[in-house]
């Protein structure tokens, strides 16, 4: 009964949370996470390890851009790193960029997911867009001085969740949970 009312909320509300995407994979210049749908919400688990991290975003029509970076919230420590990025055109000029660093960084809490997130700068306001794009294709570049820690990645601001999603959320939000916010990385 629970999981029928669950699916009917998810159906009925369709600005509830980003899609959950772990990736785990590298994620290079030479060969970047692609982002389909560049509109459509997602939030990326990923992980800097010693290289700045690519993201590619390929559209053919104008579109809303939303991109925006947040890092789990411990209970048991402050905010550990910061994260930036650097919105790139297809000849890896950077067009845009966020300093991580200089951004106060503010905690907030993901009803659907019941966790707490620092939230980081953004392209668009309180995770929505206020900018559209040429169609192009784009990269996204996320770094940081070490280029070492976990991050996520949230990009466009159309909220919707399709069966596939529905039928993967649980499993991809129990990896997240279990990996972002351990406290063990408190130190």
């Amino acid at each position: 009964m629970l999981r029928i009312a669950l699916f009917a909320t998810l159906l009925a509300s369709p600005a509830l949370a980003h899609v959950p995407v772990l990736a785990s994979e590298a994620k290079t210049m030479q060969a970047p996470y692609v982002i389909d749908d560049a509109q459509h919400s997602k939030a990326i688990y990923a992980i800097l390890d010693g290289d700045a991290d690519y993201y590619r975003i390929e559209e053919a029509e104008p579109f809303d851009f939303y991109v925006g970076i947040t890092a789990a919230k411990l209970e048991s420590c402050d905010l550990q790193q910061t994260f930036s990025f650097e919105i790139l055109d297809e000849n890896m000029n950077v067009i845009d960029s966020r300093d991580g660093a200089a951004h106060t960084w503010t905690p907030w809490f993901e009803e659907f997911g019941k966790k707490w997130y620092w939230v980081g700068p953004e392209i668009g306001t309180e995770f929505a867009s206020t900018t559209i794009y040429p169609a192009g294709t784009y990269y996204v570049r996320v770094f940081n001085e070490a280029n070492t820690g976990k991050y996520v990645l949230a990009v466009g601001d159309d909220e919707r969740f399709g069966l596939g999603t529905l039928l993967t959320i649980r499993g991809v939000v129990r990896d997240t949970s279990k990996f972002f916010w351990d406290e063990a990385d408190c130190g």
